[in-house]
């Protein structure tokens, strides 16, 4: 998501993320929490959680856009770590932004992923003139792949990947299937 600005939807409010301790003690939640973790072969403590959210605001900065935070309109609590970032992973597949997002288990179930990455795509499209966006989860991972679908992404699978991040430790988390969705499609 580009930095300057804010996307509103019907329930969520998506913006960037700040050096504030709320957002810092939230970002180390998203990333320690085994539950939301569970198809990552890490979890963070603070003070890595720490060291990751400086190099990651510092890259937002650099490039002008990438992962935000989700919060309820209602209330503002942070619920969710979305966004559109440069990727990581999936370049072997040719992709070079992605949409993701880790939400916290109290909202599971609300379709808060969905919206807020429904209006990520448009935000992507529209103010970055993106013309491809890609998203890539462990396959096992039903509820994210179940979100890509919901949005109108594509499946790829001749663009399936091994995750280099992932260690070999790990080879269940290895393997990620990876979707698409293209500037003028009918969803967009």
């Amino acid at each position: 998501m580009r930095n300057d600005s804010e996307i509103v939807t019907d329930r969520l409010r998506i913006r960037a993320w700040t050096e504030s301790e709320a957002d810092r003690a939230f970002f180390h939640r998203v990333n320690s929490d085994p539950i939301i973790m569970q198809f990552f072969p890490w979890q963070l403590g603070r003070e890595e959680a720490d060291e990751w959210f400086d190099e990651m605001v510092a890259h937002n900065a650099r490039v002008g856009f990438g992962w935000a935070v989700a919060e309820e309109q209602a209330t503002g609590r942070p619920v969710g770590f979305t966004g559109l970032a440069q990727t990581n992973g999936a370049k072997a597949a040719g992709a070079d932004v992605e949409t993701g997002w880790r939400y916290i288990p109290e909202v599971w179930g609300k379709a808060y992923a969905t919206e807020a990455a429904s209006a990520l795509l448009t935000h992507g499209f529209k103010d970055l003139n993106l013309n491809r966006i890609v998203a890539f989860a462990v396959g096992a991972n039903s509820a994210s792949i179940a979100v890509m679908r919901r949005i109108g992404m594509t499946a790829r699978p001749d663009l399936d990947f091994d995750h280099p991040a992932v260690p070999d430790t790990h080879p269940q988390l290895k393997r990620h299937v990876l979707y698409e969705i293209f500037a003028g499609d009918p969803r967009t």
